[in-house]
């Protein structure tokens, strides 16, 4: 079932060319995604403190049509649809009137919060009413290729601003990281992003961001925790 929220963009969502960040659009896609929770009549907190289960983003796929201002009235669009026995899919869509200007496609898993490992999606009743998902050229199953040249180009280091209840840094401040490693970002629009999260990065920890250059436009990205963990993999495309 399509649930959709309407949202007026504010000026603090806006970068330096006062377009809406990336991370903000992330932002507004997983609020609405909240509240269709809400409206289901299943809440993620309940969820989690009744059932202990929870959502963990898996894979999420963002175009973006056009750029998005301060002060315009978007309406946000959501809905889930069939996916595999331990994930479901769900859809995101962005409009100003009836301009679309971005969509993303996400995959996300069931967990065991305790336990720390999957669950099948059918072991709790979500009321879920699947459609058929949203589709847009972005890979959702993105592969860095084994031959990538990746080159350390810095260092971010996980704060307590950055994460959420669960200690990690939260899904959403990962689009905003990546541009902070585009070259040139000021002068070029971000047209889409592909991110497969592999780990979660935990508060206080260092990351080191490894980039290589797939063609003109198109940047891989790999952060790797101080451990050596893989935590992030990402297709960035910018024109």
């Amino acid at each position: 079932m399509n649930h959709s929220e309407n949202y007026k963009t504010t000026w603090h969502d806006t970068d330096c060319n006062r377009r809406v960040r990336p991370t903000a659009i992330l932002t507004y896609f997983e609020e609405t995604s909240n509240l269709h929770m809400i409206a289901i009549g299943q809440p993620l907190d309940d969820v989690r403190d009744e059932a202990g289960f929870g959502f963990v983003l898996s894979r999420l796929a963002m175009s973006f049509y056009k750029p998005i201002v301060a002060y315009k009235n978007i309406r946000v669009e959501t809905w889930t649809s069939d996916g595999k026995a331990f994930t479901t899919l769900r859809s995101f869509r962005v409009f100003e009137g009836d301009e679309l200007v971005a969509d993303a496609l996400s995959l996300w898993a069931l967990v065991d919060v305790n336990e720390h490992k999957p669950v099948k999606i059918s072991s709790y009743d979500f009321n879920f009413e699947h459609e058929p998902p949203v589709e847009n050229d972005v890979p959702i199953r993105l592969v860095i290729p084994k031959d990538a040249e990746l080159e350390k180009v810095g260092e971010r280091k996980i704060y307590f601003s950055d994460c959420d209840y669960n200690m990690h840094m939260n899904n959403t401040r990962y689009p905003d990281m990546l541009c902070d490693f585009l070259p040139d970002i000021g002068q070029k629009n971000l047209v889409s992003l592909s991110l497969s999260f592999v780990h979660e990065a935990a508060m206080g920890h260092t990351l080191s961001v490894y980039r290589a250059k797939k063609d003109e436009n198109t940047y891989l990205f790999r952060t790797v925790d101080e451990n050596g963990t893989t935590c992030l993999e990402a297709e960035a495309v910018v024109e």
